[in-house]
């Protein structure tokens, strides 16, 4: 009996890394396993293994993917008020899609567990800062994600509407001069 034909997937890492990203918004990071995420992408269990040979590896592959949409989300239309765009792209992101913002935020807080996310999930707060950091100062660019992840969690662990006058009103209060 021949042995089966491997065939050149170029894409199977990238669906390993999107069947990541489901289990983990169906189940939490508590039901990813090698073998959730196999059987999700319908990929063999070593195909997994071998693009990740840890969870935590997969893990900094998913939450980086997620950073990837986020901060280029977060650029205002020129000559917008600042603080009106930010609390406009902050509805549309929670209004797009609110069960990936979950997942999105559960792979960021995860990092306090995982060692191994921490860079990563710096990488994101340091992205949007610097989206923003063309728009005001450093340092304000920074008070400015604080404030926005405080309002994004907010609203998901309370399950309440997003608010866009009250962010933009709290918004407003870090942009103001001393």
């Amino acid at each position: 009996m021949a042995a089966p034909v491997r065939r050149y997937d170029p894409e199977r890492r990238q669906r390993i890394i999107d069947a990541a990203i489901r289990v983990v918004g169906a189940k939490g990071i508590a039901g990813l396993s090698h073998r959730s995420v196999a059987a999700e992408a319908d990929v063999p269990l070593g195909s997994t293994t071998y693009h990740f040979a840890t969870l935590d590896e997969l893990l900094v592959a998913a939450l980086r993917q997620a950073n990837e949409a986020y901060a280029p989300a977060l650029v205002p239309r020129a000559g917008e008020d600042l603080a009106g765009a930010l609390a406009r792209l902050l509805g549309e992101f929670l209004a797009a899609d609110r069960g990936r913002v979950e997942l999105e935020y559960e792979l960021y807080l995860a990092a306090l567990r995982r060692p191994a996310l921490r860079p990563v999930a710096a990488e994101w707060g340091e992205a949007v800062a610097a989206a923003l950091a063309d728009h005001t100062d450093p340092v304000t660019a920074r008070a400015l994600v604080a404030v926005m992840d405080g309002i994004t969690l907010q609203t998901l662990l309370t399950d309440t509407p997003y608010d866009a006058a009250y962010a933009r009103e709290i918004l407003s209060r870090v942009l103001r001069p001393a």
